[in-house]
């Protein structure tokens, strides 16, 4: 720790991000990267912006992308603000909306980089259990609360929130901003965006790094009342005007362009993600089901730590999370139907050791 930091910086405790390690022969499932390469139209799309052009600064304002994500999800382009993947959109909402008298609330067991937001920015926060089942009760967030911030489907558990108890939650607190973090939505949750028409307290965020397979690119977007977006870009045009390339505006857009493509891959990824809960269920597993791209497991006679490095041992990376309600499971990324089998066949191999 060097004497030269700011008193600040000295007490964080950064965010720990999924290992990317390099083993040869690796069978990667643990930080919840989309099996399935990008769609042909986005290869296309970087290759046409590979050019001279790039000598230039992108557009500020990545108003191609903006529109194309209006254009998907019928609003208007003022609703929608870009960013340099969904953590700097969430960073920016923290940084914009959350500094109130009263604290914010979020789920006890949720995406560990919000408590970090709140110790960046000096934002008081409380933490709401979760249920017996591992859900979130929108009743239990009916308290004052300077904002509230929640990921549906929930992240690590994998479980998601009705539309109506969404809702609920955010009429529930006209006077604070309930930001929907819906990085895993297309997995089989329903959107929250069509309610921002309705409520202007309300901001979804999205990413192209799961279900659109461009977590290299580094591509996220809010999606709120012109008020809400003129905040954020209050906010990013006071940190960096330029947060998104050439690259990562054209690659975004194209990749909406695409929606045979993206419901191709979603499905084949949902149907892998149905088999292996059963069959990791059949091994004696509890699997919480999941409307994301990952299983939320523990196994009752088997520590998830030792698993887990037994699994490493045969070049499988899964992710043992150390947050507190999470020390006994196991994050399961769903990878290509292959690797999902390999899972299998080295978890069948490995119980049955255990009993020998």
């Amino acid at each position: 720790m060097s004497k030269l930091w700011s008193p600040s910086i000295r007490e964080l405790t950064p965010y720990v991000p999924g290992e990317q390690p390099r083993i040869a022969k690796l069978t990667k499932l643990n930080t919840n990267e989309n099996p399935y390469g990008p769609s042909p139209a986005v290869l296309a799309a970087l290759r046409d912006e590979t050019g001279d052009s790039l000598r230039l600064y992108p557009d500020p304002d990545a108003t191609r992308l903006k529109e194309a994500v209006a254009a998907y999800y019928k609003v208007s382009a003022a609703q929608v603000f870009a960013g340099n993947g969904s953590d700097e959109v969430l960073a920016h909402a923290f940084h914009a909306f959350f500094d109130q008298e009263l604290p914010i609330l979020m789920p006890d067991l949720t995406y560990s980089f919000y408590p970090v937001y709140c110790r960046l920015y000096g934002i008081a926060y409380e933490a709401v259990p979760l249920n017996h089942a591992k859900g979130i009760v929108a009743a239990d967030y009916g308290r004052p609360a300077g904002g509230i911030v929640f990921a549906n489907p929930n992240a690590p558990t994998g479980l998601p929130l009705a539309s109506a108890e969404v809702e609920r939650m955010v009429a529930a607190h006209p006077e604070c901003v309930v930001l929907v973090d819906e990085a895993y939505v297309d997995f089989g949750a329903e959107t929250a965006i069509p309610l921002v028409q309705k409520y202007p307290n309300l901001l979804v965020v999205h990413t192209f790094s799961k279900s659109r397979s461009l977590a290299g690119l580094r591509v996220g977007y809010a999606i709120g009342h012109p008020d809400l977006i003129a905040g954020l870009e209050r906010v990013k045009n006071s940190f960096n005007s330029y947060p998104l390339g050439r690259l990562a505006i054209a690659g975004a857009a194209a990749a909406l362009e695409d929606e045979a493509y993206f419901q191709e891959k979603r499905a084949l990824l949902i149907a892998s993600r149905e088999l292996l809960a059963a069959q990791l269920a059949a091994l004696g597993f509890d699997v919480t089901p999941s409307a994301t791209n990952f299983l939320f497991v523990q196994h009752p006679e088997h520590e998830a730590a030792t698993l887990a490095a037994a699994l490493r041992e045969r070049a499988i990376l899964v992710r043992h999370l150390k947050q507190p309600g999470a020390e006994r499971h196991l994050r399961i990324s769903i990878g290509t139907p292959d690797e999902c089998e390999l899972l299998h066949a080295a978890l069948r191999e490995i119980l049955g050791s255990a009993k020998d």
